[in-house]
């Protein structure tokens, strides 16, 4: 089968043919012509699938036949994802088929310019993609109306769930118009994604493809037992011998993945990483290195991997095992992409067994066991003692910096870090402690200024904000 055959409009297939896209994948040839019949849709898909070709698509058609404009602060279409990095690659993908159709495509998500968002709002869109933090927050602010919304897509349902935004979409769901199409995407359908999805869709079409539980064929799994005082440098050995076009580097907290990517600095091998506290230009640098291979090696966290969709990743290490099993079949799902083949190759203390325990049976299959290299204790111990000194990165002194404006200091805490999908956390100040006015109206101590004034609060009996 071809696009051609779906009954998709010749503004569509030509954006589609200008980037050499023939063939649709299982997902797309299921679900666009069911989504060009106007049916809401039921998805269980994971990254990597094709899924944003399969509602992007025919929701271009729709737009275009529909023959409306985008009003002012309103949308016609509104895609909501679960990180910035992935409502980032939703965008562009839109862009690029919506070239012909003339289709204006606007993102809002944290650690953009909140201005910037208000000013391309202000014109009206017809395609908005965004994360659920700062789309609230400018609707709370007056400067986005959903009530034009045609089509709404909640992309990575179990990812909204794990990140704790079910509040945030439910607040989305009522204040969407009852008449529009929606689609609802997730990897996993437990019974809380499917409660959630029966708020969002009406008799939808289900389409089911490549099962969670299953993991990608072509990848050739490993598992290493090792210490986990002696994983860095089982990794940077790794590194050194394998042939790696790209490799993804998997942690599961951000100060993991800032400190293996400085051990490895240590030892000469250059790496980025990218996690919810790192700003969105600093994101957006590392993926653009990664991308280009001019820095082939990636450490990231599972939030901030959401979306990371890059050719040419031979070999995912799990420097540190995933908590929840199915976190494992979507951080080797980053490899063996296009036909390619790829390697995964997780390290596994003891206290990792159980994780591992719980792969195996998510995945219904053993994963085979590899040896430690030869002469590892003593190769290892050489690559301790070769370590230099590491110079602080320009990420790490302006975060240093950041929070030293912002008096989070070293012990304090910090005003600029990111939630977990990497939208900016709003910190209030502490309450500012006032002694009782004494009776008959007077300033305690008899001081006209009343007291010394807060730096932060601006003195008085002002709010803290």
């Amino acid at each position: 089968m071809k696009f051609t055959e779906l009954g998709l409009s010749k503004p569509v297939t030509d954006a589609l043919a200008a980037k050499g896209y023939e063939t649709p994948t299982p997902i797309q040839a299921q679900a666009i012509p069911a989504l060009l019949q106007g049916r809401d849709l039921l998805g269980i898909a994971q990254t990597g699938t094709g899924k944003t070709a399969a509602f992007t698509l025919p929701s271009i058609d729709h737009l275009v036949a529909s023959g409306k404009r985008a009003m002012p602060r309103q949308c016609r279409m509104l895609v909501l994802a679960p990180t910035r990095e992935l409502a980032a690659q939703i965008a562009d993908n839109a862009r690029g088929y919506s070239k012909f159709a003339k289709l204006s495509v606007v993102t809002v998500f944290g650690g953009t310019s909140v201005h910037k968002n208000k000013i391309d709002l202000s014109k009206g869109c017809d395609i908005l993609v965004a994360t659920p933090g700062r789309l609230l927050d400018l609707i709370d602010e007056g400067h986005l109306s959903l009530s034009a919304v045609e089509i709404f897509v909640l992309d990575e349902a179990d990812q909204m769930m794990d990140l704790g935004f079910i509040h945030a979409l439910k607040r989305v769901v009522k204040i969407l118009p009852r008449q529009r199409q929606s689609l609802f995407f997730s990897a996993t359908m437990p019974a809380a994604i499917r409660d959630l999805s029966n708020q969002f869709i009406k008799d939808p079409v289900e389409v089911k493809v490549t099962p969670v539980s299953t993991t990608a064929e072509r990848v050739e799994q490993q598992v290493i037992f090792v210490n986990q005082s002696e994983k860095q440098a089982l990794l940077t050995m790794a590194l050194r011998s394998l042939k790696i076009d790209r490799a993804l580097i998997f942690t599961r907290t951000k100060h993991g993945a800032d400190r293996v990517v400085k051990l490895l600095a240590a030892n000469d091998i250059a790496s980025n990483a990218i996690h919810g506290n790192k700003s969105q230009p600093q994101r957006e640098r590392a993926l653009g290195l990664f991308r280009s291979g001019e820095v082939p090696i990636l450490v990231a966290t599972d939030i901030a991997a959401r979306g990371i969709d890059v050719s040419g990743v031979s070999h995912v290490f799990n420097f540190e095992l995933p908590n929840v099993p199915e976190q494992y079949v979507h951080r080797i799902g980053r490899t063996a992409r296009a036909g390619a083949d790829g390697i995964a190759i997780s390290f596994c203390a003891d206290d990792e067994r159980p994780y591992l325990r719980d792969i195996e049976k998510l995945t219904r299959q053993k994963v085979p066991v590899r040896s430690l290299p030869e002469n590892f204790l003593a190769e290892a111990e050489a690559i301790v003692k070769s370590r230099k000194p590491v110079p602080m990165s320009r990420d790490e002194q302006n975060g240093r910096n950041g929070r030293a404006q912002q008096g989070g200091g070293r012990g304090g805490r910090s005003q600029g870090s990111a939630s977990s999908d990497g939208e900016p956390r709003r910190f209030f100040p502490g309450k500012k402690k006032f002694a009782a006015k004494p009776a008959g109206g007077g300033r305690p101590g008899g001081n006209r200024g009343g007291g010394q004034r807060s730096a932060a609060g601006g003195g008085g009996g002002g709010r803290g904000r």
